[in-house]
């Protein structure tokens, strides 16, 4: 995730960020499921993927704290 990418993160509401958790969940279950037999060749796809997931979950938190829901 580029650092544009992270600032625009700011200005997601929280369904917003909600709906991209569960897309990069649902993503990384395949790649998981695709690393287990095999297909996936671009091993660092993964440690990218839970990155981007974990900085989503984190702007997640920091709207719950300030009281926003957007």
């Amino acid at each position: 995730m580029k650092v544009q990418e992270v600032k625009e993160l700011k200005n997601k509401s929280l369904a917003e960020l909600e709906t991209m958790r569960k897309e990069g969940r649902e993503e990384l279950r395949g790649l998981k499921l695709d690393l287990a037999a095999g297909k996936v060749k671009n091993v660092g796809a993964l440690r990218n993927l839970k990155k981007d997931i974990a900085r989503v979950e984190t702007f997640i938190t920091m709207q719950r704290a300030e009281g926003k829901t957007k």
